[in-house]
């Protein structure tokens, strides 16, 4: 599984998120500096991320992002379904007719997106809060 650039930017922008100080508002400006992200590239993203729930935006001279909800209560998963949609590791665990041996196969990767699901689910930005005043 290879993570689209697009979710990788995403992931580090609500890492950047959760590690403000509470009440403190991240601007574009500062996390494509903080995180490497590029200005326009990440304008999308925190756009989607918004609409998506995770992020709230505030418009103005002194205007910017915060996240939508706790820390703890925002994972991986949800980020990147936000940003790329359903995650799906291969087209076989979509179901289908075919030989035992594709349903033997559909199995397989069934179980491997479960799992993946599941560990990335179980991974939330709380960790990343633990410093905040």
């Amino acid at each position: 599984m290879r993570l689209s650039r697009k979710s990788d930017y995403a992931i580090r922008a609500v890492k950047h998120m959760a590690m403000l100080p509470k009440g403190k508002l991240g601007s574009i400006n500062s996390i494509s500096k903080s995180e490497y992200i590029p200005r326009e590239f990440l304008a999308k993203i925190l756009k989607d991320l918004t609409r998506g729930g995770v992020l709230k935006s505030f418009q103005g001279v002194t205007g910017g992002y915060c996240l939508a909800k706790q820390a703890k209560n925002v994972n991986f998963l949800n980020v990147i379904e936000i940003i790329d949609g359903p995650l799906q590791l291969s087209i076989w665990t979509k179901g289908g007719r075919g030989s035992q041996s594709n349903a033997q196969m559909r199995s397989f990767w069934q179980k491997q997106e479960k799992q993946t699901k599941t560990v990335l689910s179980r991974e939330n930005f709380g960790k990343y809060s633990k410093g905040r005043k």
